[in-house]
C-alpha cells in the first residue's frame, strides 16, 4: 500500500480520479452519504465495520487500510475499547498481526485495558487465533509481571502451549520458564499445566523431571477425585478439566512406567502397569469414561508385553507386533522399542519392518491433530527410530541401508534442534564412517555445517 497522509484523503482521491459522486459511492459500499460526508470532512470517526465496506467498495484487499487506521485511531487519538476490540479481532482474522503490535503498545500504559486484553487474547485462543493470541497474551504477562495473579499465570500457561514446537531447545527454555506459574493456577488448570509439562520433558528425555511430574499429577489428582466421591467429605460438583478426573491419575501412573522403560527397570514399569490397569476404583460409568478404561486395559497389555521382550522374553515379540498393528498410534513408538530389543538381543526383525514399511516411510511427516502423542513426541519417535535402524542395519553389515538411516535421524535432530539426537547420530557416522560412500560424506557434512551442535561449542570452551 502506497503511504497517504489520512484515509478520508484516498477515499477524496478515489472518487475524484472515478468520477464518482459521494451518493454514488454509498451505493458501491452499503456506508449512507451522510455518514461518508461527515468522514471526508473530518467530522465523523470511522467505525471497523464502515473501513471493510469503504475498503470493498474501492475493490481494494481486506485491511489494505488497516496500517493507517492504527495511526489514527490508535496513536493520534486516545484508543478507545469500542473501536479496539472489533479491530483486533479483524487483524486476527486477516492475520496482520503488526497492526496488533502497533494498537496494543498504545494501551500497556493504561492498566485498565489488561482485563479486557486478557479476555479477548482467550477468545482468539479457543477459536484457534494462536498468533494473535500470543501478542495479547505476552502484553498481559509483561504489565502483570510483578504481581502474582491467576491471570498472569494462565497468561503464561497459554504461551507455553502456544510456543511449544519441534525445536527441542526452545521448548526446553519455554518449560523452564513457565514451570514456576504452576502453582499460582487454578487447581482444575495445574492439572492439565502438570500433563503438558510432563509430555514436554518426556519428549527432552529429562526423565528426572518427568517422574516428579508424573508424581505430582497423580497425588493432586487424587485429592481431587477423594473430593468429589469422598461421601464423608463436604461433596462438590468436579471443576473443569480437559479430561476426566480419573485419566490423570491413570496418566500418572503411565508417564511413571515410561520412566522405569526408559531407565531399564522393567521389573518397577510392570509394577505402574498394574497400578494403571486396576480401574475397579474409577466411580465413572459414561460412555466416554468407559471408551478410556478400555484404552488404558489396551495399554497394561501392550506394555506387558514391551517390557516382557525388553527383559528378552522374544516369545511375546509376535503378541506385541499384532497389538500395534492393530493401533496405528501405537505403530511408531512400538516399532522403536522392538528395533531397539532385537539390537539388545539379537532378534532378526526384517519382517516386522517389511509389515510395516509404508509406515515408517509416512512417519516423517506425520501431524497428530489429537490424542496422547504431540507433534514433537512424534519427530522425536521417528528420530529414535531411524537411529535404531542404523545401529540394526550397521550391525548386520548392510552399510548402506544403515548409513541412510543414520543421516535421515541427522538431518530431523538438526531440524528440531535435538543435541542427544545429534550426538548418537555423530557417534555412529564416525565409528563406521568407512563404510560411507562420497555422497553420504557430502549429506553429513552439510548437516553438521547447518546444525547448532551446541554441545561441540561447548567442549571447545570448556563449558561444563
Amino acid at each position: 500500500m502506497k503511504p497517504t497522509t489520512t484515509i478520508r484523503a484516498e477515499l477524496e482521491h478515489y472518487l475524484r480520479e472515478r468520477g464518482k459522486s459521494i451518493h454514488q459511492f454509498a451505493e458501491i459500499s452499503g456506508v449512507n452519504a451522510g455518514t461518508l460526508s461527515a468522514m471526508i470532512n473530518g467530522n465523523r470517526p470511522i467505525s471497523m465495520g464502515q473501513l471493510d465496506r469503504i475498503t470493498a467498495g474501492m475493490e481494494l484487499e481486506e485491511g489494505y487500510f488497516y496500517e493507517l487506521y492504527v495511526e489514527e485511531c490508535f496513536i493520534q487519538a486516545a484508543p478507545n475499547w469500542r473501536r479496539l476490540k472489533p479491530f483486533l479481532y479483524r487483524c486476527a482474522e486477516l492475520d496482520k498481526l503488526d497492526c496488533i503490535r502497533q494498537t496494543v503498545r498504545q494501551v500497556t500504559d493504561n492498566l485498565i485495558y489488561i482485563p479486557s486484553i486478557f479476555e479477548t487474547a482467550e477468545d482468539l485462543f479457543r477459536h484457534g487465533r494462536a498468533k494473535a493470541a500470543e501478542i495479547l497474551y505476552r502484553v498481559v504477562a509483561e504489565s502483570e509481571k510483578y504481581q502474582h495473579s491467576e491471570r498472569l499465570a494462565l497468561a503464561q500457561y497459554r504461551l507455553f502451549k502456544i510456543t511449544i514446537g519441534q525445536d527441542q531447545q526452545v521448548n526446553h527454555r519455554t518449560a523452564v520458564q513457565f514451570e514456576p506459574y504452576v502453582e499460582r493456577l487454578t487447581e482444575e488448570q495445574q492439572l492439565d499445566a502438570l500433563k503438558d509439562l510432563a509430555n514436554v520433558y518426556a519428549s527432552l528425555q529429562y526423565w528426572d523431571k518427568v517422574k516428579d511430574l508424573a508424581a505430582e499429577l497423580g497425588e493432586r489428582a487424587a485429592i481431587q477425585y477423594d473430593h468429589v466421591y469422598d461421601h464423608t467429605k463436604l461433596r462438590r460438583q468436579p471443576r473443569q478439566t480437559e479430561y476426566p478426573l480419573f485419566l490423570y491419575i491413570l496418566y500418572a501412573y503411565l508417564l511413571q512406567s515410561a520412566v522405569c522403560e526408559e531407565r531399564g527397570e522393567y521389573e518397577e514399569a510392570l509394577h505402574f502397569v498394574s497400578l494403571y490397569s486396576d480401574m475397579d476404583w474409577v466411580k465413572e460409568t459414561d460412555e466416554h469414561s468407559l471408551k478410556i478404561k478400555e484404552q488404558y486395559r489396551g495399554l497394561a497389555k501392550v506394555n506387558t508385553y514391551l517390557y516382557e521382550l525388553m527383559m528378552g522374553k522374544v516369545t511375546v515379540l509376535q503378541d506385541y507386533v499384532e497389538y500395534i498393528g492393530s493401533k496405528e498410534e501405537e505403530i511408531l513408538p512400538g516399532l522403536v522399542k522392538i528395533v531397539e530389543a532385537a539390537n539388545r538381543f539379537n532378534i532378526n526383525v526384517d519382517d516386522t519392518l517389511a509389515r510395516f514399511e509404508s509406515h515408517i516411510a509416512a512417519c516423517r511427516d506425520m501431524n497428530p491433530s489429537s490424542g496422547t502423542y504431540t507433534r514433537q513426541m512424534v519427530a522425536d519417535g521417528y528420530m529414535n527410530l531411524m537411529i535404531e535402524l542404523a545401529y540394526y542395519y550397521l550391525q548386520s553389515q548392510r552399510y548402506e541401508k544403515g548409513i541412510a538411516c543414520m543421516l535421515d535421524s541427522l538431518s530431523l535432530a538438526v531440524e528440531i534442534n535435538s543435541d542427544a539426537g545429534m550426538m548418537k547420530c555423530v557417534g555412529l557416522f564416525e565409528q563406521f564412517r568407512e563404510y560411507a560412500t562420497v555422497q553420504a560424506e557430502d549429506t553429513y557434512k552439510l548437516l553438521i555445517k547447518k546444525g547448532t551442535f551446541g554441545y561441540i561449542g561447548k567442549e571447545r570452551r570448556g563449558t561444563p
